[in-house]
């Protein structure tokens, strides 16, 4: 694969050089520090208007999440319906918890090598520091439902996913640009999903309180992803190239997955048949158009890359996430179908 200098892009789009880069993550280093949120001082816990309670219609779910928009969903009782989406959020949110943990230990596994003076470091503990709080915050959210929504427990990741965590983290070391596709590829799904929800009129104030932080501090976390790896790709060997352009897509699917798709525990707590569960991920017209308005943003950023062709494009066509770039980050999901 042809090597893309740093100063330019395919399709005519500039990638800034390092200076700008460092500039950029200076510029993100100041917003942190000028605007950031603290699980157990920017959400208030003990205000009743916060309080979970069993049988607040509030959980039923919308057609912003896949279940909720499901004809199965909708032919449920209304008590059911309720149960559903507070587990629903319960175990978005658990997902959520596992994921930051697996990011900021590969982070960690990524800064032990940084060098004096370099910006990253700064920068990536910022974002460690708030991913923290957003573990907190989700966990706490997760206690809450479990003790006062009536779930009993709440299913989190898939099992292959926690059991292979240490080797996920220790790419942060060997491999950090695929580490950092990994990180896209929960952190796009999980934003989508919670800016359609929210976009959709919101849930319980618990939950759309635990959605407005996240929502606000991954715009930088993203920011920063992309700017990794649009930077640091032109610094790596043909070899390493070859290997991201086809892992890319792959990774891409199967953390998407992770995040979208609940576990089989989670589908049984739920009562989700087998073949309602293909239909919702991602076999319905729906929800397949859902599954590539997910990737619009990291399309973009693979073809800034001209990573997505050839060999490769056919295993974003294969896993059913190919599709138009977004024509910007962060356009709206129904115009980047």
């Amino acid at each position: 694969m042809t090597a893309v200098k740093p100063e330019q892009a395919p399709h005519g789009q500039k990638l800034q050089g390092k200076q700008g880069y460092y500039d950029t993550l200076r510029t993100l280093s100041q917003a942190s520090v000028d605007q950031h949120f603290e699980a157990f001082k920017d959400i208030a816990w003990d205000d009743p208007a916060l309080e979970v309670h069993p049988g607040d219609e509030r959980f039923i779910l919308t057609d912003a999440d896949e279940i909720g928009a499901s004809d199965w969903y909708k032919s449920l009782p209304r008590a059911r319906q309720i149960e559903v989406g507070a587990y629903r959020y319960a175990q978005i949110a658990k997902v959520g918890r596992q994921f930051e943990q697996v990011l900021i230990g590969g982070v960690m596994h990524h800064l032990i090598q940084a060098e004096d003076g370099n910006p990253e470091f700064r920068y990536a503990m910022h974002e460690v520091t708030e991913e923290t709080h957003h573990i907190q915050m989700f966990q706490e959210s997760v206690n809450r439902f479990v003790a006062n929504a009536g779930l009993g427990s709440v299913a989190g990741a898939p099992r292959w996913f926690t059991r292979t965590a240490p080797l996920v983290t220790s790419a942060g070391t060997w491999f950090p640009e695929l580490f950092f596709v990994g990180i896209l590829a929960g952190e796009e799904p999980i934003d989508h999903l919670q800016k359609s929800i929210m976009r959709a009129g919101g849930s319980h104030p618990l939950i759309d309180r635990v959605m407005q932080i996240h929502i606000a501090e991954e715009a930088r976390h993203i920011g920063f992803a992309h700017q990794y790896l649009e930077h640091h790709w032109a610094q790596l060997g043909p070899v390493k190239r070859r290997v991201l352009a086809y892992l890319f897509p792959v990774v891409m699917r199967a953390l998407c997955d992770v995040i979208m798709v609940p576990s089989k525990q989670a589908r049984r707590d739920m009562g989700i048949p087998d073949e309602v569960a293909e239909q919702i991920w991602w076999d319905a017209e729906e929800s397949a158009k859902l599954l590539r308005d997910l990737f619009g943003d990291v399309r973009l950023l693979a073809d800034n890359l001209g990573i997505r062709r050839g060999g490769a494009r056919l295993l974003w066509k294969m896993l059913k996430i190919d599709g138009r770039p977004s024509r910007h980050r962060s356009e709206v999901a129904s115009a980047a179908s």
